[in-house]
C-alpha cells in the first residue's frame, strides 16, 4: 500500500500539542527551580562582593610592595605556599575559589623571536557565547590556563568588555584557539566583531540562572553566521542539586531545539574545581574532528580585530586568517583605505613562523602603515584579489522575534567580518520583509569592502538596539537595478546578468573558480555559440578575400582560431577551401616595375589594396602606394649613402640617388623617418635605429 501523504504542515498542531504538553509537566519543577534561583542569588551576590574585596585588598598590598603595578596593570601575584596556587577559601559553605596565575597575554608584548620554518599546522576556532556573568571566560581560563580579560576595568569589575583570546591544546593534539566574547547586551557589537570568523561555538549557560535574554541573541547571531558545530556547557554546576541541574539542562534542549545546538553535547562543569573539564575537552576533541578546516584558495582576507603597539616591534595587528596564506615580506592594503603595509613578522600562539595558513589566529607585525590605517573592521588582502564594493545584494533573514517589519525606512548597521558599518538598505521585490521571513535585499555602504559572494553578516537596528536579522552576501558587483534585481547565490546567475566576464572578475566576486570558455572570458552557452554564429556569417560576407581580423574585438579574435575550415593568414580569415586571390597579384608586380615612381594602382579596389598591406606585399605612404620590395630598396641605398656622409644627406641628394621625383621622393622619406630607418635633423636625414648595414 502507498503510505498516506500528509499534507505540509500536518505536523505543526501535533508539535504545538506536544510543546503544551511538556511545559504543562515541567511547570512544578520550574516554579520550584524559581524559587531555588532567587536564593541562590543572594548568595551568588555577597560570595562575588567577597571575592572583589579580597581581590582589591591584594592588589592594594601588591601595589604598597610594588610601586611598578601602582596603576593596576599586569598579574596580581599574592604570597603563598609553593605547593599552592592561590586556593583560598571564601564564602559561605568554605567554597574554594581559586585566583589563578593571570599571566600577561603574549599579544599584550609581542617579543619577536627567529621565525620557524615552515608553516603552523591545523587549528581550530572556538567561540565562546552565553549570557553576561554565565563564566564563559573563568571557563576559557580553566582549559586554557590564561586568563582572556585583559583590560584592567574587566578585572575591576569582573566583567568580559571586549574579546579576550586564548588556546590550547586538546589531549589528541589538536590545537585550539578561543575568543572569549563578552555577554552583557551593551557589548554586542564586540561580540559580532569576534565571532565572525570562529568555526565552533562554545555555548555556556550558567546552571543558576538558565536561559536568558542574552543566551536567545546569542544563539541567533550564531544561527544567522552559518555556524553549524557547537558544545553546550551548564556552567556553575556546584551551585544548584541535582534536580535543579536536570532542570537546567531540560531548559537549555527545549531552547536550543530545532536550531544547530540541537544535537550538541551538553557538559556540566565548574570552571573553579576543575568538575566536567576532562570531559569538556573530549567534547570539544569531538567537535574539532567534526568540524572542516579552512581552504586554502590563495587569496588571503585578514579582519583585524585587535591593533596595538608593541614595544622595540612597531605596529601589530590580530585577526583570524581566511582564504589563503601570508608569509613574512608579503605586501597587503587595507581595505577601505588601500594603504600598503608589509608583514614583518607571523606570530601564531606565541610561536614565530615564516608563513601561516587560514583558519589561525595570527599577529602580524606590519610595517609602512600608520596607525590610524588599521584599526577594527580593516581588512587586510592582497591587492587586485579581491573585488572592492560599496553596494551588494544579499539573501536577509529576519528573526522571528522582532515586533515589526524590515523596511527601507530605519536605520541600520551591517556587522561583517570584524567591523560595523552603517548602511542604507532596499528590500528588492516586495517593500518589506516580514519576521521569520527570508527575502532579498540591496545594502549600500558607506566604503568600498572586500567582498565575496557567501559572505556572512548580521544587521542591527541602531535605533531600536536589536538584531533585526542576517544572511548571506549574494552578489558584490549588482549590474540591474534594485527595482528588476532577482540575486540568488549561483555563479550562474552572475554571468548570465553580465554575459561575457573575466574569469578572474569573477573570481574576485564569487570566491570560485570557473574554468574559461573562450580564453580568459566566461560566458553562457547560448552566447558563446551566437558569437561564433556571427563569425561565421561575417567570414562568408567577406569572400575570397578574408575578414580583417583588426576590425575585430578580443572575444571575436579568440573566437575565429576556434573555428573549423576557416583558414587565417596574414591577419586575415577566410574559408580553408576558397583560393588565395591575393597571391602573386598583378598590382604587386605592376609597382615594384617601377619602384620609386611606382603607377597609380587600377583594376584593383580599395578593400584589395588594403588587403595587400595587410599581408606586407604593399606599402600605402601619404596617399602614394609602393611595392613593400621598393621600401627594403630604398633603405639599402639610403644607407650607402650615409655612409659616405655620415653627417646626414638631404631629401634632395635621397631624390637623386633613388632617380625619381619630390612627388615619390617626400613620402617615401616621410614613411622611413616613422619607421625608424631614418630620422631628421633639421634638412638633412640620418641613421635611424632600423637603418640596414650598408653594402660593400
Amino acid at each position: 500500500m502507498r503510505p498516506v501523504e500528509r499534507p505540509a504542515g500536518a505536523d505543526a498542531p501535533d508539535r504545538d500539542r506536544r510543546r503544551r504538553q511538556r511545559c504543562h509537566r515541567l511547570r512544578p519543577r520550574r516554579l520550584h527551580l524559581r524559587r531555588q534561583r532567587r536564593h541562590l542569588r543572594g548568595r551568588r551576590t555577597r560570595r562575588i562582593r567577597l571575592d572583589r574585596a579580597r581581590q582589591s585588598r591584594m592588589r592594594h598590598d601588591h601595589a604598597g610592595s610594588s610601586p611598578g603595578n601602582a596603576r593596576g596593570a599586569g598579574p596580581v601575584r599574592t604570597r603563598r605556599r609553593p605547593a599552592q596556587h592561590a586556593v583560598e577559601r571564601l564564602g559561605p559553605q568554605g567554597r574554594d575559589h581559586r585566583l589563578r596565575r593571570q599571566p600577561e597575554r603574549p599579544a599584550d608584548r609581542l617579543s619577536l623571536p627567529e621565525p620557524l620554518t615552515g608553516q603552523a599546522g591545523g587549528v581550530h576556532i572556538v567561540g565562546t557565547a552565553g549570557h553576561v556573568d554565565h563564566g564563559k571566560s573563568t571557563l576559557v581560563r580553566a582549559l586554557t590556563g590564561t586568563d582572556p580579560d585583559r583590560l584592567a576595568e574587566e578585572k575591576a569589575r569582573g566583567l568580559t568588555i571586549d574579546l579576550g583570546f586564548a588556546f590550547c591544546t586538546l589531549p589528541s593534539g589538536r590545537q585550539v584557539s578561543f575568543v572569549d566574547v563578552p555577554g552583557h547586551i551593551r557589548f554586542v557589537k564586540n561580540m559580532l566583531a569576534g565571532v565572525g570568523a570562529v568555526d565552533a561555538s562554545l555555548f555556556v549557560v550558567a546552571a543558576p540562572e538558565g536561559w536568558k535574554p542574552q543566551s536567545a541573541e546569542h544563539l541567533a547571531i550564531l544561527e544567522l553566521l552559518g555556524i553549524s558545530h557547537g558544545v553546550v556547557v551548564l556552567s556553575q554546576i556546584d551551585l544548584v542539586d541535582d534536580e535543579l541541574a536536570e532542570l537546567a539542562r531540560l531548559d537549555v534542549l527545549e531552547h536550543v531545539e530545532g536550531t544547530f545546538l540541537e544535537h550538541a553535547p551538553v557538559v556540566a562543569t565548574d570552571a573553579i574545581d576543575g568538575t566536567g573539564l576532562d570531559e569538556l575537552r573530549g567534547a570539544l576533541d569531538d567537535l574539532c574532528a567534526a568540524t572542516p578546516t579552512a581552504a586554502d584558495r590563495d587569496r588571503p582576507r585578514l579582519w583585524i580585530d585587535r591593533s596595538f603597539a608593541a614595544t622595540g616591534a612597531g605596529r601589530i595587528v590580530t585577526g583570524t586568517l581566511a582564504g589563503g596564506s601570508i608569509s613574512a615580506g608579503d605586501e597587503l592594503r587595507t581595505a577601505p583605505g588601500g594603504r600598503a603595509a608589509r608583514v614583518r613578522a607571523i606570530q601564531t600562539q606565541s610561536t614565530a613562523v615564516d608563513r601561516i595558513g587560514p583558519g589561525h589566529r595570527v599577529a602580524l607585525n606590519l610595517t609602512g602603515v600608520d596607525a590610524d590605517d588599521l584599526g577594527r573592521g580593516i581588512a587586510l588582502v592582497r591587492s587586485d584579489q579581491w573585488h572592492h564594493t560599496r553596494s551588494v545584494d544579499v539573501e536577509l533573514t529576519v528573526l522571528d522575534g522582532l515586533r515589526n517589519d524590515v523596511t527601507r525606512r530605519g536605520a541600520y548597521a551591517l556587522y561583517l567580518g570584524s567591523g560595523e558599518w552603517p548602511v542604507r538598505l532596499r528590500v528588492l521585490g516586495p517593500e518589506r520583509i516580514a519576521p521569520g521571513q527570508t527575502g532579498y535585499a540591496r545594502l549600500h555602504l558607506p566604503v568600498a569592502l572586500p567582498l565575496v559572494m557567501g559572505d556572512r553578516f548580521v544587521l542591527r537596528d541602531f535605533g531600536r538596539g536589536q538584531t533585526v536579522g542576517g544572511g548571506t552576501v549574494l552578489d558584490p558587483d549588482p549590474q540591474l537595478r534594485a527595482a528588476v534585481a532577482q540575486p540568488d547565490a549561483r555563479a550562474e546567475r552572475m554571468i548570465a546578468e553580465r554575459g561575457w566576464i573575466e574569469a578572474t572578475q569573477l573570481e574576485r566576486l564569487t570566491g570560485e573558480r570557473v574554468e574559461p570558455v573562450l580564453g580568459g572570458w566566461v560566458a553562457p552557452p547560448e552566447l558563446v555559440e551566437a558569437l561564433v554564429d556571427d563569425l561565421r556569417q561575417q567570414i562568408e560576407r567577406a569572400g575570397p578575400l578574408g575578414l580583417d581580423l583588426a576590425g575585430l574585438d578580443e572575444r571575436q579574435r579568440l573566437a575565429v582560431g576556434t573555428l573549423d575550415g576557416v583558414a587565417i593568414e596574414a591577419g586575415r580569415a577566410r574559408p580553408a577551401d576558397a583560393a588565395d586571390v591575393l597571391a602573386d597579384h598583378p598590382v604587386i608586380a605592376d609597382l615594384a616595375a617601377a619602384p620609386f615612381s611606382p603607377p597609380a594602382p587600377s583594376g584593383v579596389s580599395q578593400r584589395e589594396l588594403m588587403a595587400l598591406a595587410a599581408r606586407g606585399d604593399l606599402v600605402h605612404a601619404d596617399g602614394v602606394w609602393f611595392a613593400a620590395s621598393a621600401i627594403e630598396a630604398a633603405a639599402a641605398r639610403i644607407a650607402g649613402l650615409l655612409s659616405a656622409q655620415p653627417d646626414g644627406v638631404t631629401v634632395a641628394e635621397i631624390r637623386e640617388e633613388l632617380g625619381t621625383t619630390r612627388k615619390y621622393a617626400l613620402p617615401l622619406v616621410g614613411y622611413l623617418d616613422r619607421t625608424g630607418v631614418t630620422r631628421r635633423r633639421g634638412d638633412l636625414r640620418i641613421g635611424g635605429p632600423r637603418l640596414p648595414e650598408a653594402s660593400g
